[in-house]
């Protein structure tokens, strides 16, 4: 299984910052790893023109709405596909939290996602206080069983695990509870789909460079969902080049 590193860009980029990309040559990285860039919306085009076919173009979010209709400023993902975008972020702990979504709008957004053919990247975590009281694993075990479609598998479902205390803070959680929280997910995983063990589980929160490769060494870190370092082409090729 080929690890999975996934840029996140968030609500960053203009048209010159695209421009810069047609440089991206990413060609020795990717015969290892799978690599996959989320631009805002109205960057997918312009972005993809530079982009080799090697490199996945995914989204940020998708409508929980999949039919045509009244529904201003939503993208389904069904246009997603339309457009030629291969993964969606979803549930991620922003859209949680400054938008309100719940476990079962995640599970809407996640179904529609697998029915117009993309793979959904489902977003779990914990705040810190939930941490420091001992409630990590329930938290992301309920939302996992509640944002996971029955039909999920390892082949349109990817989970990231963010701890929501170390996403933009500069903090990452040490080896030990990376590597003891995605085994827990793995186990979940296992119990509630066939083929659940072969999901891929990424870890998010202030990864870069310097500490991508001890992270993707860890044995159920499958890959890395990447923020702010993810902007720049040779700290994202870098933590790719960690991964393999």
């Amino acid at each position: 299984m080929k690890k999975l590193i996934v840029g996140n860009w968030k609500m960053n980029g203009r048209a010159e910052h695209i421009a810069e990309w047609a440089n991206f040559d990413p060609i020795l990285v990717t015969e290892k790893v799978d690599l996959v860039i989320c631009p805002p919306a109205v960057y997918f085009t312009d972005l993809a023109i530079h982009l080799n076919d090697d490199v996945g173009i995914g989204a940020q979010d998708c409508s929980m709405r999949d039919d045509d209709g009244a529904f201003t400023g939503e993208i389904s993902a069904t246009m997603l596909g339309d457009i030629g975008c291969d993964y969606v972020i979803l549930g991620h702990s922003e859209r949680r939290q400054y938008n309100g979504e719940t476990d079962e709008i995640v599970k809407k957004k996640a179904t529609n996602a697998i029915n117009a053919h993309l793979t959904a990247i489902i977003c779990v975590g914990e705040t810190l206080n939930q941490r420091e009281n001992n409630e990590a694993e329930s938290v992301v075990k309920t939302q996992i069983l509640g944002s996971l479609p029955a039909d999920s598998d390892a082949e349109n479902t990817v989970i990231a695990y963010e701890p929501v205390w170390a996403i933009g803070t500069g903090k990452v959680a040490s080896p030990a509870d990376v590597q003891a929280m995605h085994a827990f997910i793995r186990g979940l995983l296992k119990e509630k789909l066939d083929n659940g063990g072969a999901i891929r589980i990424l870890y998010g929160g202030s990864v870069k460079a310097s500490n991508a490769g001890e992270l993707l060494a860890l044995p159920d870190v499958d890959g890395a969902l990447v923020g702010g370092a993810s902007l720049t082409q040779t700290e994202f090729l870098n933590i790719a080049k960690s991964a393999r």
